[in-house]
């Protein structure tokens, strides 16, 4: 396994090295040679004199086609992003383009040449969440979620990841993530936690400039690169009770101190987006919060890129010109697009919406568009297909997983595992690969069932272990297991849906681990989860306890955990503190009377 993370690590820097990108004057001249241009781009001298010329030549209905951005299913063709000259799609959960990378490639491409065709011939951003590798799609490198990156406390990784995941993406024909969610979280009810990588302000901001520097390199340019989305702002994991969309109360000063800090950094290493939140600030919404959005991000931090609204956002929470005027630049409509057009330009036409403003959101995009290149080089980087899940990104995400994971207790030598002990690996979360990857894996909503290219944490436990079997319903008697890894945990979730007070195992896992224990067995539980919870009465009855957070398709990197495999020695810390009782919750990273606090974890077996 060491030598496959070595090529792996080593293909990974090679790529990293190679964003250098074309200087602006160099892809200008791409951008002349190029020759379906459609309004004469080489009159200008620079990517600035293009945007202006353009936006000279635009019409009031083409300006607001480039603020729109809509799903590119739920009966939206080619041909509609054509007439209508929308600027920008996203694909999420709904229909699949097909089974293999070069369906969506020709998919996605079939629609960029439907917005070449258009009067200027202004190219589409195309958009996904791949907020844990492409995520989107199966068969690629599911990467643990961001809860677990931050628990590695290992940037080169995080970085590496977003790597990875901006090649696999391109492959399936993307130039643009909504990814890294910057959110610290504060509730353990929140049902975005594990979106977040930490509730700790620098190590948040650590780890958005490696997720930055691996998605987006030197230069956008470069054509292993796209753009990538700081989100959500602000203050979204800060809500009264940890209410998905709730109200975030606080002074300015702490606003400032503790959650600004990390988009700043963002601003600073040229995040190309920016992405507002569901959430209000003190009672008004990040979507009409002119004073956070204008004044602060784009006037204090000096932001020059695009601030997109969150789903439906530029007609969920008011008439279009509400979040147009607060300085958003792109509204992400999904299957409404017309609606929120119209309203749009009746606002700019009676006044409401200045043209400046129209004409700032539009310098934004097409400046994006320049940057990314897709002047000259419009369509999907089809020599990416191939890579997706190759080998090499598999041992990154592997050594991710196994970074991850934190050893909460580990006693009576039940830990590390040996190849010969005689094992059972208990609980369906220890054979499937949709339990143990969490939300937006494959779907929005994540999955119960197994997807193509992943490996379960049994799978990989078989492959080290030679007395190995798996028992979905727990110990029994006549059990010859010595050694009962017990995986449970949650169920996936995402968004609202993951909102909850039952912040415990149910009663049926629970009883999984007491079983064991009952019938004589050394317990080591996994637990699967996208936040820390109420696990004291489990942890007192196990030998063994490991917060293996979501790990993704990677489950040799837990069996590596587990084997000590080459000399492996734990090194993840919790990037949460963990409560005793419900009373405890929230619980504040320093809290005294934490079960484990924020940094836990043994460094030994």
């Amino acid at each position: 396994m060491r030598f496959g993370f070595i090529v792996g690590l080593l293909l990974i820097l090679v790529g990293c090295s190679s964003f250098t990108g074309k200087k602006e004057s160099e892809e200008i001249a791409v951008i002349c040679q190029w020759g379906e241009q459609k309004f004469d781009l080489c009159q200008y001298d620079s990517y600035a004199q293009m945007v202006e010329g353009l936006l000279t030549e635009m019409t009031l209905d083409e300006k607001v086609g480039q603020m729109t951005q809509s799903i590119w299913h739920n009966n939206v063709s080619p041909e509609i992003i054509r007439d209508r000259r929308i600027g920008s799609i996203i694909h999420t959960e709904g229909p699949t383009p097909g089974p293999d990378a070069m369906d969506w490639i020709n998919k996605f491409n079939e629609f960029q040449s439907r917005a070449l065709e258009t009067r200027l011939g202004i190219p589409l951003l195309i958009a996904v969440d791949a907020v844990h590798g492409q995520n989107t799609f199966e068969g690629a490198v599911i990467f643990p979620h961001n809860i677990g990156m931050a628990a590695t406390r290992n940037m080169s990784l995080i970085e590496q990841a977003g790597y990875i995941t901006a090649i696999e993406a391109a492959g399936t024909g993307f130039n643009w993530t909504f990814s890294p969610c910057i959110a610290m979280p504060q509730h353990e009810h929140w049902g975005r936690v594990y979106e977040g990588f930490t509730e700790d302000r620098d190590l948040t901001t650590q780890a958005v400039i490696a997720s930055i520097a691996g998605h987006q390199g030197a230069s956008l340019s470069n054509r292993n690169t796209i753009a990538a989305t700081a989100k959500h702002f602000i203050a979204d994991g800060a809500t009264d009770g940890g209410v998905e969309g709730g109200n975030a109360i606080m002074s300015e000063q702490e606003m400032r101190e503790t959650y600004l800090p990390p988009y700043a950094a963002a601003v600073d290493h040229g995040i190309a987006a920016i992405m507002v939140g569901f959430n209000s600030y003190n009672s008004v919404n990040m979507h009409q919060h002119t004073h956070l959005v204008t004044d602060v991000l784009k006037g204090e931090l000096g932001f020059n890129g695009v601030v997109i609204t969150d789903w439906n956002g530029g007609l969920r929470f008011g008439e279009p010109h509400t979040a147009i005027n607060a300085g958003v630049d792109i509204a992400m409509q999904p299957a409404n697009h017309d609606e929120f057009m119209g309203k749009l330009k009746a606002s700019v036409l009676d006044g409401t919406v200045p043209m400046s403003r129209i004409d700032d959101a539009v310098r934004r995009i097409l400046t994006l568009k320049f940057k990314l290149g897709l002047f000259s080089d419009p369509f999907a980087k089809e020599e990416f297909a191939q890579r997706i899940g190759s080998d090499e990104h598999r041992a990154v995400a592997r050594q991710a997983v196994r970074e991850s994971l934190v050893l909460l207790k580990s006693d009576n030598n039940a830990l590390p595992l040996d190849p010969s002990d005689s094992i059972a690996v208990v609980g369906a979360h220890g054979h499937n690969t949709g339990l143990q990857s969490g939300g937006w894996s494959i779907h929005w909503q994540g999955q119960t069932e197994s997807y193509r290219g992943a490996t379960s944490i049994f799978e990989a436990i078989n492959k080290v272990g030679s007395n190995v079997e798996y028992a979905e319903y727990g110990c029994y008697e006549g059990m010859a297991a010595e050694k009962a890894v017990v995986v449970v945990g949650e169920n996936p979730y995402a968004e609202g849906f993951g909102d909850t007070d039952e912040l415990w195992l149910s009663q049926a896992h629970k009883t999984l681990i007491s079983r064991c224990k009952e019938l004589g067995k050394q317990v080591i539980v996994v637990l699967i989860s996208g936040r820390v919870l109420l696990i004291k009465e489990d942890l007192d009855i196990s030998d063994a306890f490991v917060a293996a957070w979501l790990p993704g398709s990677e489950g040799d990197g837990v069996a590596d955990f587990l084997f000590g495999v080459d000399g492996f020695k734990p090194v993840g810390k919790s990037p949460y503190a963990w409560p005793k009782e419900f009373s405890d919750i929230p619980i504040a990273a320093d809290a005294e009377h934490a079960l484990f606090k924020y940094g836990y974890g043994l460094q030994d077996y």
